[in-house]
């Protein structure tokens, strides 16, 4: 390939991951914790106060609760698995009708029980939103709100992001087979850095083209909906997703003549016996076109959102009324789209697709960090003072990348707190997050990139620390406000958190040392004294 093209590639290549890279790395990093999103609000869960009910009373509580409170009607979810994130067995929500679908913000939760003669009593509820904001960070790369034009930034990042790969592969090309795994470890760091980064981006660049590509339709899926559902499904494809519409005057039905859950769910379990249900989801259960949402998975086929699949069941007469959305029984057209969701978010073959995919979202990371990095590196001249913009750009990708870690992290830890301090724990996490987030960014351009990485990496391995720390808190403390649970997947968070903030604690070391005894003057550096003979010795060796 000519040399000139090869320019015009890795010209392509630098600037669109110079200007996606410190968004994308935000996008990853919490798109990684997104993969375990369940057990990150298990752990962020109080233990419930008493015991759900059982579900064989599941009949009496939904037929109570509708004569009590009839606006649930409109939707509410039985809950089949218990767990620290389901604040009961019957929950619904009241939206702000002028807030966007997507937006947390204006929902207020409810949850119903009986009590000891039988009633139903409805109570609200406050789930922990610490998984929804973590997955807002991610699907807006870093902005606060997940609404239309937030999703639009994400889609061109999202596109220079696919441009990126394209060009990095076409550079890489001459040298590929003889540079796919040379990681040449020696005084020469910008080297090692250069061969770590090619070979994570060649092995995980499948990963990488799905992301990029799925990321750009969710960004712009209504218009895709849009087209697909004129093309191939003349119309009607929003009609499983939609709520029934009531018929003007029509008097409610009667709740207790809905079939029970276990005959439901029966009906469900005959046409689909690898099928695991976890949700109902009544929608106009006493209008004209009631419907039931059995939501679950099925771990050996692509399911077409991040919670699973569905079947919608008649409540009156337990009949299958569509199976287009349940996992393996979906039709062409929709396993089309459905496989967009499935590839993005993990949501098949299990645990072990999660933790590759976990694995894979922190070297993405990593990838789009060590990016930026090289290309200050490859700025630096022999003696000379760094620019001012690439002195910029270095403490803006400390800033960037690191405060999102430690932002991130504060608020995970937090979790536990917030309940007890605010009475909005939303805005809490959103507050928490900025403002540690925004302080790493001034303090980057205050001290300096050199400085700032050190200082930063410490303060990221200490809040992370903090996230295990609350739990062990909560058992030697258990007044002290957090609480600690026993559950597998709370432990594991804590686990993980620990091993990660023993990571962050070793990069803060190696990279003091390279401040101390790294080349000068560069980004990377401490400013050092002048000796008597120039600039101290120590430079001349490091550059050779």
């Amino acid at each position: 390939m000519r040399a000139d093209v090869l320019r015009i590639y890795k010209s392509v290549h630098t600037w669109t991951g110079i200007v996606s890279g410190m968004a994308l790395f935000i996008a990853f990093y919490a798109g990684a914790l997104t993969v375990f999103k369940e057990p990150l609000e298990r752990w962020a869960s109080p233990p419930a106060q008493q015991a759900a009910l059982p579900l064989e009373q599941a009949q009496a509580l939904i037929v109570r609760t509708l004569q009590a409170e009839p606006a649930a009607a409109r939707d509410f979810t039985l809950h089949l698995h218990d767990a620290e994130n389901v604040p009961g067995r019957l929950s619904w929500q009241v939206r702000d009708p002028e807030a966007d679908d997507h937006d947390a913000r204006h929902v207020r939760h409810f949850v119903a029980t009986l009590d000891a003669e039988g009633r139903a009593r409805a109570q609200p509820a406050a789930p922990t939103q610490l998984g929804d904001f973590i997955d807002v960070l991610h699907r807006v790369v870093g902005l606060p709100v997940d609404n239309d034009p937030n999703r639009w930034v994400m889609g061109v990042i999202s596109a220079l992001y696919a441009l990126a790969l394209v060009s990095g592969v076409i550079v890489l090309l001459p040298s590929l087979v003889k540079d796919f795994f040379a990681l040449r470890v020696g005084p020469n760091l910008k080297r090692m850095w250069l061969d770590a980064h090619n070979v994570v981006g060649l092995v995980s660049l499948p990963f990488h083209v799905v992301m990029a590509l799925t990321a750009v339709v969710f960004a712009f899926h209504d218009g895709i909906y849009g087209l697909q559902d004129r093309l191939l499904h003349e119309g009607r494809l929003a009609s499983a997703f939609q709520r029934p519409a009531t018929t003007a005057g029509a008097a409610p039905r009667d709740p207790a003549a809905m079939r029970p859950p276990a005959e439901l769910l029966a009906a469900v379990r005959a046409i689909a016996p690898s099928f695991e249900p976890t949700a109902m989801q009544y929608v106009q259960a006493t209008g004209p076109r009631a419907a039931v949402r059995v939501w679950g998975q099925d771990e050996h086929a692509l399911a077409p959102r991040a919670r699973g699949g569905f079947v919608v069941v008649d409540p009156y007469s337990a009949r299958v009324v569509n199976h287009d959305s349940l996992p393996g029984q979906q039709s062409t057209p929709n396993v089309v789209i459905s496989s967009f969701f499935a590839l993005h978010m993990a949501s098949f073959a299990g645990d072990p697709v999660k933790w590759m995919y976990f694995l894979l979202g922190l070297a993405g990371a990593w990838l789009f960090y060590s990016g930026n990095l090289l290309w200050i590196e490859s700025r630096r001249k022999r003696g000379a003072e760094p620019p001012r913009r690439t002195r910029w750009m270095a403490a803006g990708t400390i800033g960037v990348c690191l405060g999102s870690v430690c932002g991130i992290s504060a608020t995970v830890a937090a979790a536990k707190w917030l309940p007890a301090l605010v009475d909005d724990v939303g805005a809490g996490h959103r507050w928490l997050y900025y403002a540690v987030f925004f302080a790493a960014i001034g303090w980057a351009f205050w001290r300096g990139s050199a400085r700032a990485s050190v200082h930063l990496l410490w303060a990221a391995a200490a809040l992370t620390a903090a996230i295990p720390a609350s739990s062990l808190l909560g058992v030697l403390a258990p007044d002290a406000g957090p609480w600690a649970s026993a559950s597998g997947a709370a432990l594991a968070v804590d686990l993980t958190a620990a091993v990660a903030a023993a990571l962050l604690a070793w990069m803060a070391r190696a990279t003091a040392r390279r401040v101390r005894h790294g080349p000068s003057p560069s980004v990377w550096a401490a400013p050092r004294p002048e000796t008597a003979t120039g600039p101290v010795a120590a430079e001349g060796v490091a550059e050779r």
